[in-house]
């Protein structure tokens, strides 16, 4: 694609304000708009119009433009000095093709209106004659408890909206939501929201808003897949002669029986008791630690020089001997 000078199109001078961009604008648009003018390929100069004043009139893409067209004239000084020549000869050089500026052109033009052939609907003026472009997508971090997760949820949502007006400046609004979490939602899923995100410009369709779930740390639970576990401190004597626990679960306490003899690690699988999956329920399972007091009495001490007298238990008796 041929590089265009957008400012000679709207016949205004590089450094005109918004006010006179605007103004020419609107004046070539009704000279040129194909429902009423009579000018030759009226059509295609109002696209060519519309085209020049969607970029010119955004300050991001004015900026990225004007360092373009600065590049073309230095290239074109450039071919003029190489081949000599006076300034009429210069300035006809400035309107010959240059491969490198036409190619950059065409990428920025495809950049912005999503195509080589830039603006597509007569009959339309300024931003709605571009091309219809997608909103920007939005993605947030969305924590939610373990106990979130094992139904379906609806928690409300807030975050920032990146929106630009007509001149071309961005500003944020809150948006808020009441959003529903599935069941079975894992860390670091993403849920789509569908058109919740930027707004489209040129009736493009609404950007999309992305949750990525970020499950909580919970001070009881260690997640695993879609099985839980839990540390169980247990007494010596508790786990050498059994006992009945209340062990907490995501949904409530439930009642655990310590088998006689159970060792520190050892784990008790609860089933059903896990987090919740698309098909099915993860398991919970109760890592058996064994706790010593950190301080005993008199009595306590005698006791327990007692057991050991008694028991006849060596824990190191598996250690190769020298």
């Amino acid at each position: 694609m041929k590089f265009v000078d957008y400012y000679a199109v709207l016949g205004i001078s590089p450094d005109a304000d918004d006010k006179a961009v605007k103004v020419a604008y609107k004046k070539l648009a009704r000279k040129y708009h194909p429902d009423v003018s009579k000018e030759p390929q009226a059509e295609d100069k109002f696209k060519e119009v519309a085209e020049a004043y969607e970029v010119i009139h955004n300050k991001e893409e004015r900026t990225k433009y004007d360092e373009l067209r600065r590049h073309q004239q230095n290239r074109a000084r450039q071919q003029q000095g190489n081949y000599g020549g006076n300034n009429a000869s210069s300035q006809s050089n400035y309107q010959q093709s240059d491969p490198q500026t036409d190619q950059e052109f065409s990428d920025f033009v495809n950049s912005m209106f999503g195509g080589a052939g830039g603006f597509n609907r007569a009959g339309q003026s300024g931003s709605n004659a571009a091309r219809a472009q997608k909103g920007q997508d939005v993605e947030i971090e969305f924590p939610i408890f373990l106990e979130e997760t094992l139904v379906d949820t609806v928690k409300p949502v807030e975050f920032m909206l990146p929106q630009r007006d007509s001149s071309g400046r961005v500003s944020e609004i809150k948006k808020s939501l009441k959003v529903k979490i599935p069941a079975g939602s894992v860390n670091g899923e993403r849920i789509r929201l569908k058109g919740q995100g930027g707004l489209g410009s040129a009736n493009g369709q609404n950007g999309d808003l992305y949750l990525q779930i970020s499950l909580v740390p919970h001070p009881l639970f260690d997640v695993e897949g879609h099985n839980l576990n839990i540390v169980v401190p247990l007494a010596p004597w508790e786990a050498a002669l059994g006992t009945k626990i209340n062990l907490p679960t995501l949904a409530g306490k439930i009642q655990l029986t310590i088998p006689s003899n159970s060792q520190s690690g050892q784990r008790l699988r609860i089933k059903g008791k896990g987090l919740m999956s698309k098909k099915a329920k993860g398991d919970l399972f109760a890592v058996l630690k064994i706790v010593n007091p950190t301080s005993v009495d008199d009595t306590s001490k005698k006791l327990w020089e007692e057991l050991a007298e008694k028991a006849h238990f060596d824990p190191r008796n598996n250690w190769s001997k020298p």
